[in-house]
């Protein structure tokens, strides 16, 4: 594992944001785990490589552990280097270190959709800010980074559901919330618990 040190949220400039992108799809020729086993060894097979490459820097090229770390190109002037925290059947979760074009983490799962049989959702989650005050200008005011982002994770989403063999149901579903509605939507799962 580099020295490089983790680029936490609270390190980024600007408003904690969540940006979700989903897709669920029905009848998939391979198990949740099987694809979520494949992605992990394969991360770079998902991601459209002139927007964003991944090149594992550190681990083992048979499997996904945490420690393990990926240098990725990203279209654009900055390059980044994220650091493996969890790993389980389900998903895993990652962290940017310093120079990062974002502070804080993305987490990708895999589960059962409740109300449907043999169907399956599929989810990007990530929860950041931007690393300083150039990259908040350019992906939010500018929005080039957001479109760049939000085209990458969109078709991650639709590769994982062409890997999986399965039918999408609908198409991939992209959410952004900004710091002041995820403290609305915390406050409010607070009082119905």
């Amino acid at each position: 594992m580099s020295d490089q040190d983790k680029q936490t949220s609270s390190d980024g400039f600007g408003p904690l944001i969540e940006r979700r992108y989903w897709i669920e799809f029905q009848q998939p020729q391979k198990s949740a785990a099987e694809i979520m086993g494949y992605i992990q060894r394969n991360i770079d097979e998902f991601s459209p490589k002139a927007l964003a490459d991944f090149e594992k820097a550190e681990g083992s090229e048979r499997k996904l552990r945490p420690g393990d770390e990926f240098h990725i190109t990203i279209l654009g002037p900055w390059n980044g280097d994220v650091r493996v925290l969890e790993v389980s059947d389900s998903q895993f979760k990652l962290e940017t270190l310093e120079g990062h074009p974002e502070a804080g983490e993305i987490t990708f799962s895999i589960e059962p959709v409740e109300l449907l049989d043999n169907a399956l959702h599929f989810e990007i989650r990530s929860l950041a800010r931007s690393r300083d005050g150039l990259v908040a200008v350019t992906y939010d005011k500018l929005g080039v980074g957001k479109k760049a982002q939000e085209i990458t994770w969109v078709q991650f989403c639709q590769r994982v559901c062409e890997f999986a063999g399965g039918e999408a149901i609908g198409d991939v579903q992209v959410r952004t919330l900004y710091e002041e509605d995820l403290d609305h939507r915390t406050k409010a799962e607070a009082e119905n618990q």
